[in-house]
């Protein structure tokens, strides 16, 4: 996740009905989720009749193994691919040599930097990519990571970048060898549901969309995604079935508007996106999903959050992949899978779930144990699971509490904070936006502590959700601002008014 993974953050639930194993239809929802990684690949590659497994290398965490450590141990999974989130210099030092095809990472922070100045980008494909391949195979560049749901505004950067990017690795010849693309978020779509209906977003199609679309054609490069079906599920245990969620059997979902049947979230979405380009006359892109996964572990109001779900979802999906085909609506299309994550990050904001996605333990321990490879699926059969309890199903949140920023804590962190529950945390943060009602008093705590009391409210007042790296702290007294408790204030009295005239 996407940083959000790195990420976690929102996406949209894929189908506003689904039909039971008796066939009932149960009751239509849309949800808006934003966050946290399996992919479609069509880089260059020998994997010809079936997919390929590979995983995202995310370091937001203590105590993590050095890169030297991380490459034994994904040799020792035959882990042949993996996406990393920058371009770190001791990951690329140590994957030298390793046959380990790496898919680097221009962050968000340096999208202006690279559109505004050829130069560079250039400098950044020199530094970072040409001193080191091919000892390095570096197989695709990741420009920026969910730039429209980033709150620093930098979608206007996005498609300079990438020409910049392309053009720079043109003059070291790399350009027909390593791809470039920018992983989106599906909260990118403007319809989802059904998944033949998918479009993307009004605003974005002419600026963004159609000439990244006509630049991924061009130079045959995949459209990348991230997808979560657990968000899906998550917020809608009560409509979506799990073995819907999890790959297992079930009874499917008819979509209305070709008739297709769906077996999976995951491919439900997957086809969304695929119905979104073909609506815009761009069939022939492949897709990339860039990250997903399943949780081992969340909070209370964090359904489906647990050790047998994550490895029923992942070792299913592994299944899946390695068993090839592609989706009901491009059964062709032969899909390569980045699993979120490779490690437990224990130093990332949001839920518990958010430092929980990986399949191991930082000492290199696995967190449940499913195959990765062909060969590993061999006799593998997923392990029964525990069906949810009561207490699982429960949105439950306690008393009157809001989470407030820790002054302390200092500015940086803060910000940082805030920069996290404004975008990929989904906190409603208009009105802390200057002219709005709660921008004065106009001072990072107090923004801050806006931001974080409505993620916190958001996500069902959990211990976890006012964590902010230390940032946040759980309080009994109201964070609103003074003019929204002032109009709030006069709503009261003027319903006590009509309440004594009726």
């Amino acid at each position: 996740m996407h940083s959000l993974s790195a990420s976690m953050a929102p996406i949209f639930i894929l189908f506003l009905s689904l039909i039971s194993a008796s066939g009932k239809n149960l009751s239509p929802h849309l949800t808006f989720y934003t966050h946290n990684s399996l992919t479609y690949l069509n880089f260059p590659s020998t994997d010809a009749a079936t997919g390929a497994i590979g995983v995202n290398y995310g370091r937001i965490g203590s105590d993590l193994p050095s890169a030297t450590r991380v490459v034994r141990l994904l040799k020792s999974q035959r882990i042949d691919r993996v996406k990393v989130y920058d371009s770190d210099p001791a990951v690329l030092k140590a994957l030298a040599g390793s046959g380990i095809k790496l898919t680097v990472n221009l962050p968000n922070e340096l999208l202006s930097s690279a559109a505004r100045r050829p130069s560079y980008a250039a400098a950044w494909v020199k530094n970072n990519i040409a001193a080191y391949h091919p000892a390095t195979a570096i197989e695709a560049v990741a420009v920026g990571n969910e730039v429209f749901a980033d709150p620093h505004n930098t979608t206007r950067f996005l498609l300079p970048a990438i020409y910049n990017v392309q053009k720079a690795l043109a003059k070291y010849k790399l350009d027909d060898v390593i791809k470039v693309s920018s992983p989106f978020a599906l909260s990118a779509l403007q319809n989802s549901y059904p998944a033949s209906a998918g479009s993307f977003r009004h605003d974005l199609v002419e600026p963004v969309i159609k000439p990244l679309l006509e630049f991924l054609k061009k130079t045959g490069s995949p459209l990348m995604i991230n997808v979560y079906p657990f968000f899906a599920y998550e917020s809608n245990a009560d409509v979506i079935p799990l073995d819907y969620a999890l790959f297992r059997p079930n009874a499917g979902v008819v979509d209305a508007g070709n008739g297709l049947k769906y077996f999976s979230l995951f491919d439900a979405q997957i086809d969304a996106a695929f119905a979104a380009m073909s609506a815009l006359k761009y069939d022939d892109v492949p897709i990339v999903v860039t990250e997903t996964g399943w949780p081992s572990k969340g909070d209370s109001n964090e359904i489906g959050a647990s050790i047998p779900n994550a490895a029923a979802f992942n070792g299913n999906l592994v299944r899946r992949i390695l068993g090839g085909g592609g989706t009901p609506l491009r059964p062709k299309a032969n899909l390569t899978v980045f699993l979120f994550a490779l490690f437990n990050e224990d130093r990332k904001f949001g839920p518990t779930s958010e430092r929980n996605f990986g399949l191991f333990y930082p000492d290199g321990r696995k967190v449940y144990d499913i195959p990765l490879t062909a060969e590993g699926l061999k006799g593998y059969v997923e392990s029964a699971a525990p069906p949810l309890s009561d207490g699982e199903r429960m949105k439950t949140g306690s008393g009157e509490t809001w989470c407030v920023a820790k002054g302390e804590a200092g500015k940086d962190k803060l910000q940082e904070g805030l920069d996290f529950a404004c975008g990929e945390g989904g906190a409603h943060c208009h009105p802390i936006q200057p002219g709005s009602t709660c921008f004065d008093p106009n001072t990072v705590e107090a923004h801050a502590s806006y931001a974080f009391n409505s993620y916190y409210q958001k996500n069902g007042r959990a211990t976890s959700a006012c964590f902010f790296g230390g940032a946040g702290s759980i309080s009994t007294a109201n964070v609103r601002c003074p003019l929204e408790m002032k109009i709030e204030e006069k709503k009261e009295r003027g319903n006590e008014t009509r309440a004594q005239v009726n």
